[in-house]
């Protein structure tokens, strides 16, 4: 008997893999990873505690979160061919496509590059998440005509990267409300990044390809770029009305509006978008400034009215970045060095438990010509 096709653009609703790793539960509205409420989680724990949830299944006791600081820490350093390669880059290189370029050539230090152990990939994980960071900045340093800058082995792993990004040692609320970013961006069940990375660690390709293709996901527009293109439009107005008159034509016109709508929360507001939105009052509240606020529940307001769309993470992440000093084209590859705890917990998932990726297609051609 001939089995029945299915097809779904996108592959809207199809089930594509088993996993123990996150569910976006629109039923009772949560985010859960590893079987804990992600946004309860971003109120009591830090990214730390979230990569060891990833990568060890559980949260860590005190000891075990002091260790993976120290296991982070200690590998911020990457190799100096890493630097040489990314100088010899064109300077019009997306900083996307340098951070892509450094995680490829570190494949090559990897002696045990055909281990697909747990325990290897395990290890390999805290080894890339401690030296994205340095990979990120410098990447987009270099690109930008400007001297690589070195990690501070003093600082914490959230700290010290928003160190290196902005040159200045962050206040104690600065380091927390970027890692509470790094937390909430960290893992979110199988987006198109994360599909990809499945794909094709189901070839028992390694971790760094992986990733690598990974990030060219996360690059597009759709995807990962939207925070980005967020703050480009924040950019473009001086007052509230200015910003509701740029919405407005925006919508007049038919344009996509980033930041707002997600394939999986279509009735409500981001979860994770409400946390960052009370980050972006808090920086508000210390710069004595709340410009970009308004602007935000603004344009909230307008296409909840206008549309029936809520915000997401990009939304509000997008203004706090600038609040904390960060460059635009960092955006992107910060929300990538971030979700690569998760990435990295797929990856392993899919090499544990693999079953290669070979989905077939619905034939619109001719026949027989």
């Amino acid at each position: 008997m001939k089995t029945k096709e299915t097809y779904a653009p996108g592959l809207e609703g199809i089930i594509a893999a088993e996993t123990e790793i996150s569910l976006l539960d629109t039923e009772l509205e949560k985010i859960i990873i590893k079987g804990h409420d992600l946004i309860e989680l971003s109120t009591r724990k830090t990214y730390a505690d979230m990569v060891y949830l990833l990568l060890e299944g559980a949260l860590p006791s005190s000891a075990e979160k002091i260790a993976v600081e120290e296991k982070l820490k200690s590998n911020y350093e990457i190799p100096q061919i890493v630097t040489d390669i990314i100088h010899l880059l064109p300077k019009q290189t997306h900083p996307m496509d340098g951070q892509r370029t450094g995680i490829s050539v570190l494949a090559g230090f990897d002696e045990s590059i055909d281990d697909r152990s747990v325990a290897v990939n395990k290890n390999r994980a805290y080894e890339l998440l401690g030296q994205l960071p340095a990979i990120t900045v410098n990447s987009y340093r270099i690109l930008n005509n400007q001297n690589p800058v070195e990690p501070d082995q003093d600082l914490a792993y959230s700290a010290n990267f928003l160190y290196m990004i902005t040159g200045k040692k962050p206040s104690e609320l600065e380091a927390e409300i970027f890692d509470r970013s790094l937390l909430l961006y960290s893992e979110h069940e199988m987006p198109n990044s994360t599909f990809t990375a499945r794909v094709i660690a189901s070839t028992q390709s390694d971790m760094y390809g992986a990733l690598t293709g990974a990030v060219a996901s996360l690059k597009g527009s759709l995807h990962g770029g939207a925070n980005e293109a967020v703050m480009y439009m924040l950019k473009q107005a001086a007052s509230v009305h200015e910003f509701e008159e740029i919405m407005k034509n925006k919508l007049q016109n038919k344009e996509k509006i980033m930041g707002f709508g997600h394939r999986v929360y279509m009735k409500k507001m981001d979860p994770r978008a409400l946390i960052m939105k009370e980050s972006l009052k808090q920086l508000c509240d210390i710069k004595g400034d709340s410009l970009l606020l308004d602007m935000c529940e603004a344009g909230e307001k307008i296409m909840l009215e206008e549309k029936g769309l809520y915000p997401n993470l990009d939304y509000y992440a997008a203004p706090v970045y600038w609040m904390l000093g960060i460059p635009i084209p960092l955006y992107t590859p910060i929300f990538f060095s971030s979700r690569t705890a998760g990435l990295c917990a797929h990856i392993m998932e899919q090499h544990e438990n693999n079953r290669l990726f070979r989905p077939r297609v619905k034939y619109i051609g001719e026949r027989d010509v």
